[in-house]
């Protein structure tokens, strides 16, 4: 691992979406799994979905019997999808917002006025030694809840940073570096993710508090053109030169 200790987690999610548009078994995402992890990747990431539209359970209990590092499974919290982690016991589980009708997830979870269940699903993750994540908003507010969730662990949505140009990119990633700093101050470790590209990973790489980027649909289209191989060397390259 490099990026002075800044590790590089690989979503996967999307080589199962293009699997899924035609049905059968290709291109397989545990393969591009094992090859994100020749090229460099510290983890990888993947979300198993209410409607199973990425990730099949199939594609998660072979991820956990086949890659050699650790695995990260998006999930929204609800009975069924706590009992299933609790099965396959990945190394962690970042816990997300899901509705039916978005592409992709579009924000941070509601921690500030959750319902009793997240923090039962964040305790019994916990309790069976699972490393969970909430997914969130960069905002103080929020990184305050999580913690008085149980939570160790926040993942800062970067999505409106990145989708966002010039003055407004620059406020953005302030609340992004405010966040950051907050998270280290109460105790919690940072990480962050959605939409990261190229040119957008620098200034969040740079942020010493960022213990973990989580990045795939960028990496996966890249790869289309380049190879995984090369997207991923890329962006390790990119992070270490922000984190140097």
């Amino acid at each position: 691992m490099s990026a002075g200790n800044l590790r590089l987690g690989i979503n996967i999610d999307h080589v199962a979406t293009v699997r899924n548009s035609r049905g059968g078994a290709v291109p397989d995402p545990v393969r591009a799994a094992k090859l994100a992890i020749a090229a460099g990747a510290d983890g990888i990431t993947a979300h198993l979905r209410e409607d199973r539209r990425h990730m099949r359970d199939d594609d998660m209990r072979r991820l956990k019997a086949e890659i050699d590092k650790p695995l990260n499974m998006e999930m929204a919290a609800t009975p069924e999808m706590v009992d299933i982690a609790l099965s396959l016991a990945p190394h962690a589980c970042c816990l997300v917002p899901e509705k039916r009708e978005e592409r992709t997830t579009e924000g941070g979870l509601n921690v500030l006025s959750a319902g009793p269940f997240l923090a039962e699903a964040v305790t019994r993750l916990g309790a069976a030694g699972i490393r969970v994540s909430l997914f969130v908003e960069p905002d103080p507010r929020v990184l305050d809840a999580a913690k008085a969730l149980g939570a160790p662990v926040v993942e800062l949505h970067t999505g409106a940073y990145c989708d966002a140009t010039g003055a407004a990119r620059a406020a953005e990633m302030e609340r992004i570096r405010a966040a950051a700093a907050h998270a280290g101050a109460i105790g919690l470790e940072c990480h962050a993710g959605h939409g990261l590209a190229f040119d957008t990973v620098g200034p969040v790489a740079a942020l010493p508090q960022i213990r973990e980027l989580n990045i795939g649909h960028f990496l996966i289209g890249e790869a289309i053109f380049t190879g995984l191989a090369a997207a991923i060397a890329e962006m390790r390259r990119l992070m270490d030169e922000a984190r140097g």
